[in-house]
């Protein structure tokens, strides 16, 4: 497993390749993202989004953060421990936790996803 940088925690988002589900082909999307050790994490508001629906099929992923690239294998995360760690990351990210410290509704049931980190991509 490869360590990324912490520094990279610090990027206000990551781009995820999967392959289509249907056409095989890659599609890539920015979005938000949780970093911690060499797992990366993402969530999907309603889970039905066709980036989720690619890595359920196809769960050998490409994830760029800054300038570097890396081959991930994605996956639901089900365990709870897990799942809150995630929640926390992103929602104290990007100010999804209110001000009592309750996390938003989305931090609270966005289906989570974490990409585990293999080696960088050449």
């Amino acid at each position: 497993m490869h360590k990324l940088p912490a520094r990279f925690a610090k990027e206000e988002y990551c781009y995820l390749t999967t392959t289509g589900r249907v056409t095989g082909n890659p599609h890539e999307i920015e979005i938000w993202f949780g970093l911690n050790d060499n797992t990366v994490y993402l969530m999907s508001g309603d889970g039905k989004s066709d980036w989720v629906k690619n890595l359920r099929k196809h769960p050998a992923v490409i994830v760029r953060i800054a300038k570097q690239t890396f081959n991930a294998s994605a996956r639901l995360v089900e365990d709870e421990a897990e799942q809150t760690l995630a929640r926390n990351l992103l929602a104290d990210k990007y100010n999804e936790r209110r001000a009592n410290g309750t996390l938003s509704k989305w931090a609270r049931t966005a289906l989570v996803i974490g990409l585990d980190v293999s080696s960088e991509k050449r």
